[in-house]
């Protein structure tokens, strides 16, 4: 059974990236979402969705699954497992394979809410290559034009230089940070100006 340490890392990078792209209504985000690649799949039952996953192009609109064969052809452009004692081997070898083979699915994550493990693989000539870390030890890849890392234990996306993509409470709190910044400013030079004779409000 997931732990709450699943759902809270699930719920950030749900509201993230949404809020990252709030402009645009061209994506869907799955959140154990199933997804059906098969017809006679619902009744086999043969595979949970995935814990997280992103399409591009595609409407942004709520739905109860992704049925591929209702959504022209397309199967996830990107995917994130979030691993557990349950699910780790599975997450690694089963969903990794049917991801690759099947689904073929460019990009494929999995992150351990547990103890920070983080690995990403891309689709190359058919086969998941490993993504090498840069310098920063972010996992920088195409789909989203984002990298992931992992800060405090929690997995996070970056801009292209670096700089971590804030929720929409760190966004507010930077935005307040920044006004406060340049009040401050605002009112030294006042100050000095006040020192020097002059009225800064004239």
């Amino acid at each position: 059974m997931d732990s709450s340490l699943h759902w809270d890392q699930l719920a950030l990078l749900v509201s993230t990236l949404e809020w990252h792209w709030r402009g645009r209504d061209d994506f869907f985000i799955g959140a154990n979402l199933s997804v059906y690649f098969r017809r006679d799949q619902s009744a086999r039952r043969e595979l949970r969705g995935p814990d997280f996953f992103v399409v591009r192009d595609v409407e942004r609109r709520p739905r109860r699954s992704w049925t591929v064969w209702l959504e022209g052809g397309r199967y996830p452009d990107l995917i994130i497992e979030l691993l557990s004692d349950e699910t780790a081997r599975t997450d690694r070898t089963l969903k990794k394979t049917l991801y690759e083979t099947v689904f073929r699915t460019p990009e494929y994550f999995w992150f351990s809410p547990e103890t920070a493990e983080l690995s990403g693989f891309s689709l190359a000539d058919r086969q998941y290559r490993p993504i090498a870390p840069d310098v920063r030890g972010h996992l920088k890849r195409h789909v989203l034009g984002l990298a992931l890392g992992v800060l405090d234990g929690l997995l996070r996306f970056y801009d292209d230089v670096g700089t971590l993509v804030p929720t929409l409470p760190e966004a507010v709190l930077q935005e307040r940070a920044l006004f406060e910044q340049e009040q401050a400013c605002a009112d030294r030079l006042a100050a000095r100006l006040r020192a020097l004779g002059v009225d800064p409000d004239q």
